[in-house]
């Protein structure tokens, strides 16, 4: 999973990869596995980019962050978009960044667009008119999910099912381009420029079964209201964030925030929380048992957290000197150099 190097050589990897769905520890083997290969986290969340939404994301803490460098933290607030595009010029910039500095580059995340655009071209979105775009997906946005699933089949069908899978938000965006330009997200991928392609080097996916990952789900939605959810979301109500906006979409904050609106009780809002959470572990599942290549290193949930980390750290060293040897084999680099330890431990 290595690019082509000088001759038909593989280069070094530009980073390594944990996914998975939400609740299989993937930040605990991260911060673990940084400090083994003294590397710097990219957070591959697509709501841990927002300021004040932190105990909903199960963002790292300040200590955590102190122990190992985060990137992609608090960077929008909860009214702005942040799409996939976005993530991947900002990602191409820190990775540069990282490696620039000798140290390897980890993404750790659910969100599998964000990983797709480093690891597969996307296009360049055509420039809408502003104004138009915010009209049009307030009267989508009124549409149910069921309706809007109906209609992003109707109008782009070839993309239908990767839109469903990275929900509302994607769908509306599937929908305001379609309708806005005239021409389907399918087609703009074939026919625009598109974005630089990055390199991966080890993609670790979290596996877990099915009955331990609904306790941890259930176990961790009731410790993020313990530590203080509800209040979380009234503050980001007070300040003039709603329940549509970009941030505030998320699973959790929407079902509190119904809460929050008398609507529904707490117990309510937990037990929605929890079913909504199960959906989308569900469908980040589906999508990365079926978008990730061959090559992919399976790290066992439920194994000791030393054990975990241990199969990553050794897959990436293992991938780091190979793609080093095949450098050296095509260059003519001595043979003691390409046997020596990489760059990147």
């Amino acid at each position: 999973m290595s690019g082509a190097g000088p001759r038909g050589g593989r280069t070094p990897p530009d980073f390594l990869a944990i996914v998975g769905c939400t609740g299989t520890g993937k930040t605990a083997l991260s911060l673990l596995v940084a400090r083994e290969l003294d590397g710097e986290v990219i957070s591959m969340d697509s709501r841990q980019v927002y300021r004040g939404m932190d105990i909903g994301t199960a963002k790292v803490t300040p200590r955590e962050r102190a122990l190992v460098p985060h990137h992609g933290l608090d960077i929008r607030d909860p009214g702005e978009r942040y799409s996939a595009g976005d993530f991947g010029r900002d990602a191409r910039r820190w990775i540069a960044e990282i490696r620039s500095r000798e140290r390897v580059p980890l993404l750790v995340g659910g969100t599998g667009f964000f990983l797709r655009v480093l690891t597969d071209p996307i296009f360049r979105e055509p420039p809408l008119d502003p104004a138009r775009r915010a009209a049009l997906e307030d009267a989508l946005g009124a549409l149910s999910r069921r309706e809007m699933m109906r209609w992003v089949r109707v109008l782009d069908p070839e993309r239908a099912e990767v839109a469903i899978a990275g929900g509302c938000q994607r769908m509306l965006r599937t929908l305001s381009v379609t309708l806005l330009t005239g021409r389907r997200i399918s087609w703009w991928h074939v026919r625009h420029p598109t974005e630089g392609k990055s390199l991966v080097g080890v993609l670790c996916r979290k596996s877990i079964s099915h009955e331990m990952l609904r306790r941890r789900i259930e176990n961790r939605t009731r410790e993020m209201v313990a530590a203080g959810f509800p209040d979380e979301v009234a503050g980001l109500l007070r300040a003039g964030h709603t329940a549509d906006d970009p941030g505030m979409n998320g699973v959790g904050y929407r079902e509190m925030a119904a809460h929050l609106a008398g609507g529904i009780t707490l117990d309510e809002a937990v037990e929605r929380t929890c079913r909504a959470t199960r959906r989308y572990a569900k469908r980040q599942r589906t999508w990365f048992r079926h978008q990730l290549g061959p090559g992919v290193v399976e790290v066992d949930g439920a194994a000791p957290l030393e054990a975990q980390a241990a199969t990553v750290v050794k897959a990436w060293r293992a991938r780091t000197r190979c793609s080093v040897a095949h450098v050296a084999a095509s260059t003519g680099i001595p043979a003691a150099t390409a046997n020596a330890e990489p760059a990147h431990p």
